[in-house]
């Protein structure tokens, strides 16, 4: 199984990343292939609504840093995608890529049931916040999964931290650890 990892973190040691990572972990112990993209370290652009991927080409027009990124998520079984919340909301590194997603859709997407290029695929989620009410932001998933699974993700699993902030990097508890390595072990089942 290929697993790409899309870390939306500006910061590398974040805790969306160390949940990420032990999922990672665990999956190659499973034999699983596994790479990770940091995206803060890339240089890329939004979509530019051009529809050149409509009606040109396959693909995204762009070439920068996420044109690679792109391809391995086409390429995978599963991908992973992981962000702090930050006001709100996922990171704008993580929501970058996700708008350039947008290449995926094939020219009558909003017509055709098969509306995506990509293949099926597995994908983990993964939230961590600094605020501890589970009851905040806990519509940032369900926003995004609706549209996630019209791209091609089928089965989507949410690990879900909070009460772990930028004060408790490297204080991710262990039950969370705990859920990452059983997600990867359902996930490759």
């Amino acid at each position: 199984m290929k697993i790409v990892s899309l870390l939306g973190s500006p910061r590398s040691k974040s805790n969306s990343s160390t949940i990420a990572n032990q999922f990672l972990k665990t999956a190659a112990e499973l034999g699983a292939e596994t790479r990770s993209f940091e995206l803060n370290r890339l240089t890329y652009r939004g979509c530019q609504g051009c529809y050149a991927c409509k009606t040109a080409l396959d693909c995204c027009v762009l070439k920068d840093d996420l044109t690679e990124v792109l391809a391995a998520v086409a390429e995978a079984d599963l991908v992973v995608m992981a962000s702090p919340v930050y006001y709100g909301e996922i990171t704008s590194q993580l929501k970058g890529f996700m708008d350039r997603t947008f290449s995926y859709l094939v020219p009558d997407y909003t017509t055709n049931p098969q509306p995506s290029r990509l293949g099926p695929k597995k994908l983990v989620f993964v939230l961590s916040q600094g605020h501890p009410d589970e009851a905040l932001f806990a519509d940032i998933f369900p926003r995004y999964e609706g549209f996630l699974k019209w791209q091609g993700f089928s089965d989507a699993k949410l690990i879900r931290a909070c009460g772990i902030g930028p004060g408790t990097v490297d204080a991710v508890p262990e039950h969370i650890l705990r859920l990452a390595e059983e997600t990867a072990r359902q996930s490759l089942a």
